[in-house]
């Protein structure tokens, strides 16, 4: 099955992929020949996934799907949340946004946090969205090489390693994106027999 992902960013692709191999072809906007971002201006995870879903299927008519992720700190009252991306005001620069984070909890003695990923799904013209969350602590300083965003200081709940010190597969496995990516999975494939 082919399935186009209302996003530019190869790393969301391959991860996506990855966790799907078998069952579908998943082709990003790049695919269509669009370069756009997508404004994101929803004030939640659900919006945004919505509003680019919805960019995607108004303009192409194609079955889709979108994401937003965040990452969600209790001493920061839920921030940098649908932030996540731009928390430090560029986005795309996992460097600078880690380091705010680093920053804003130096003091803080409460490290919880939790990755939430929100997919809004368009098929048969029919939208519906998926949740997946993974709950866990914030070190402090980065550790490992894989992954992106705030992967080298995010460690999940029952592991001592961050999910840039995991194995794709292990981390595919257990995270948010993960999660919500095998749930619309298996609604799709459940949908189609």
């Amino acid at each position: 099955m082919k399935l186009y992902f209302a996003t530019n960013n190869l790393h969301k692709v391959a991860e996506v992929q990855k966790i799907l191999i078998g069952d579908f072809e998943i082709l990003s906007l790049k695919d269509l020949g669009n370069t756009i971002e997508i404004p994101e201006t929803g004030d939640t995870l659900e919006e945004n996934s919505r509003l680019k879903v919805r960019y995607l299927y108004d303009t192409y008519g194609l079955d889709c799907f979108a994401d937003d992720t965040g990452l969600e700190v209790e001493a920061l009252s839920g921030a940098p949340g649908v932030h996540s991306a731009r928390y430090a005001g560029t986005p795309g620069d996992d460097r600078k946004n880690v380091d705010m984070l680093l920053e804003n909890l130096k003091n803080a003695a409460d490290r919880n946090a939790r990755f939430r990923t929100v997919i809004t799904l368009i098929t048969d013209g029919r939208e519906k969205q998926f949740e997946g969350v993974v709950n866990g602590k914030i070190i402090n300083e980065r550790r490992g090489n894989s992954g992106f965003g705030y992967d080298p200081v995010f460690v999940p709940n029952g592991y001592v390693t961050t999910f840039a010190e995991m194995a794709e597969e292990e981390k595919n496995r257990i995270s948010h994106r993960g999660i919500s990516i095998r749930k619309f999975a298996d609604f799709l494939l459940s949908s189609k027999k």
